[in-house]
C-alpha cells in the first residue's frame, strides 16, 4: 500500500513522506509536479533515507499544469520519469495517454513507452482518463481515447476516480486491462468518485465506484502490483484532518485487500 504525494496537496512532498511514515503506509508514489523537490531525485533520496519510506512508483509530469516541468517536450518528460524511477528504486512509472494536440507525441507514444521500459527496466503503466464535459458538450482530449485499452499497451494503471468521471464500469475496464500474473494491470489508484463529471478523488468507499469489489478481485486473481491511495485533501484545514482521511483510506484498503482465510479443518472424528 502506497501513498501518492498528490494526496497531501497543497502540502509538500516531504509532508507526504512524513504522513506515510506516521500512518504506516508501505511506500510512496511520487507525483512529479511544481514542487521542486519532486523534480530532484537526489532530494527525494534524502527523504527516503530520513523517513525510511521507499518510493514504489513515479508519476510522470503529464498534467496540464506540469507541461513545462523538466522539459516542454513530453518525450523528454517520460524518459526522465523512467530514469528517476530507476534511480529511486521504484518499479513503476505512471503516465497519461498523450493529448490530441501533441501530434508528434501521439505518433511516438507506444514506441517511447516500450523504449523507456527497455532502457530503465521500469514498468510504464498507462492510466485511464476521462472526457471533458461542458455545457452539454463532451470532448475527449486524449488520443486515441481516454480508455488506454482502445490503443492497447502492455501495462496499465487503473484509476477509480477517472472511471467515475468517465461513466465507465470499473470492473469491466479492469477485466480488459487484465488482472493476474499474465495481465496488463500493473498499478491501481485506489480512490472514488460520485459519478460527477469532475475528477473528485474521494476517499474510497465514499462514492459510487466498486472499490471494495476491485480490491477483492485483485486479491482473488493474483494481482502483484502496487495499490496507491490517491485522494484529494486540498479542502481540509489542518494536518490532523488530512491525516484522518489518509488513515480512513488506508484502513479501507487493508480491510478489502486481505486474502480470504482458508476454511478451518474439521477435527477428526472420534475413534470408537
Amino acid at each position: 500500500m502506497a501513498l501518492s504525494t498528490a494526496s497531501v496537496y497543497p502540502e509538500s512532498v516531504e509532508a507526504g513522506f512524513a504522513l506515510a511514515a506516521e500512518l504506516g503506509y508501505d511506500g510512496i508514489e511520487l507525483m512529479v509536479w511544481n514542487d521542486p523537490v519532486s523534480q530532484d531525485p537526489a532530494a527525494v533520496r534524502r527523504l527516503i533515507d530520513r523517513y525510511g519510506v521507499p518510493v514504489l512508483a513515479v508519476h510522470a509530469p503529464c498534467l496540464l499544469v506540469t507541461q513545462r516541468v523538466w522539459d516542454p517536450n513530453p518525450v523528454i518528460r517520460l524518459r526522465r520519469a523512467a530514469v528517476a524511477a530507476e534511480a529511486l528504486g521504484a518499479g513503476t512509472v505512471v503516465v497519461h495517454p498523450p493529448f490530441r494536440w501533441q501530434r508528434r507525441y501521439v505518433r511516438a507514444f507506444a514506441d517511447e513507452v516500450a523504449h523507456a521500459e527497455e532502457r530503465s527496466g521500469v514498468a510504464i503503466a498507462v492510466e485511464n482518463m476521462f472526457p471533458v464535459r461542458r455545457s452539454g458538450i463532451t470532448a475527449t482530449p486524449y488520443a486515441p481515447d481516454h480508455d488506454p485499452t482502445s490503443a492497447g499497451h502492455p501495462r496499465y494503471t487503473l484509476d477509480l476516480s477517472h472511471t467515475a468521471a468517465a461513466g465507465m464500469d470499473a470492473l469491466e475496464l479492469m477485466d480488459r486491462m487484465g488482472v493476474g500474473p499474465d495481465g496488463g494491470l500493473t498499478h491501481v489508484h485506489l480512490t472514488d468518485g460520485s459519478g460527477s463529471t469532475r475528477d473528485e478523488h474521494l476517499v474510497p468507499g465514499r462514492g459510487s465506484q466498486p472499490c471494495a469489489e476491485v480490491c477483492e478481485q485483485l486479491v482473488q486473481r493474483g494481482f502483484a502490483g502496487t495499490v496507491v491511495v490517491e485522494i484529494s485533501t486540498k479542502r481540509v484545514r489542518t494536518r490532523a484532518e488530512r491525516s484522518e482521511l489518509l488513515t480512513e483510506s488506508l484502513d479501507f484498503a487493508r480491510l478489502h485487500l486481505q486474502p480470504e482465510e482458508a476454511p478451518a479443518t474439521p477435527p477428526p472424528a472420534p475413534q470408537h
